[in-house]
């Protein structure tokens, strides 16, 4: 039986001193890891996560990420509290990783409160969205500067150090969140990610 595959672009990082390789790696259904959902191809070469209750992982195999850049194109919807897409890294097990994700249905909101929930970093599973807005409102989430249509594609950039998280949208090189990590580096894994009831698409993987 053939696999439908399509490229994403991984520069795959080797800390040394002084340099990293990159290299091109067609990505199938045997170096995707999926938990909770099942993924299929577009004829843009995008890969969509489907819908499900609880949240869903496609782990890509294969590669080491600890720290550095991560660059994707991802894309949700304009459902409300149904459209959560994102990435997930230091991913530990099923249940326990960080993630960056977004809340397209926020995006372009008339309440300046729901704009302010569009970009999300948790900890999971002891510091879930929900913790982290009653302990700590307005620190760990923000919103999106330029407003995108929550149908459309975005492009972001997200940079993972030892002690810090920032988010950049690509398009206008404008820094989006700023947040201090609330677990230490325990894996090399990263994910696409989507949330509870939530599919997404993405595109353009990119690490360095």
């Amino acid at each position: 039986m053939k696999h439908k595959i399509f490229a994403i672009t991984l520069p795959i990082l080797i800390f040394t001193f002084a340099a990293c390789s990159a290299q091109m790696i067609k990505l199938t259904e045997d170096n995707l890891s999926i938990v909770n959902r099942t993924i299929s191809w577009t004829e843009s070469n995008s890969v969509v996560l489907s819908q499900k209750e609880g949240d869903g992982l496609a782990i890509v195999e294969g590669m080491n990420f600890e720290s550095g850049t991560i660059e994707v194109d991802l894309k949700g919807e304009n459902n409300p509290g149904r459209s959560f897409v994102g990435i997930a890294f230091n991913i530990q097990d099923n249940d326990t990783y960080e993630a960056i994700y977004f809340r397209p249905f926020n995006f372009q909101s008339d309440e300046k409160i729901r704009r302010e929930h569009s970009v999300q970093y948790v900890s999971h599973p002891k510091h879930t969205w929900r913790v982290l807005r009653t302990d700590h409102e307005g620190e760990f989430e923000a919103e999106y500067a330029r407003k995108p249509s929550p149908d459309d594609w975005i492009s972001i950039r997200i940079e993972v150090g030892s002690d810090r998280v920032e988010v950049f949208d690509r398009s206008t090189d404008t820094k989006l969140l700023s947040v201090r990590r609330l677990e230490k580096q325990a894996s090399n894994k990263i994910a696409l990610w989507t949330g509870n009831n939530s599919k997404g698409s993405f595109r353009n993987l990119r690490i360095r």
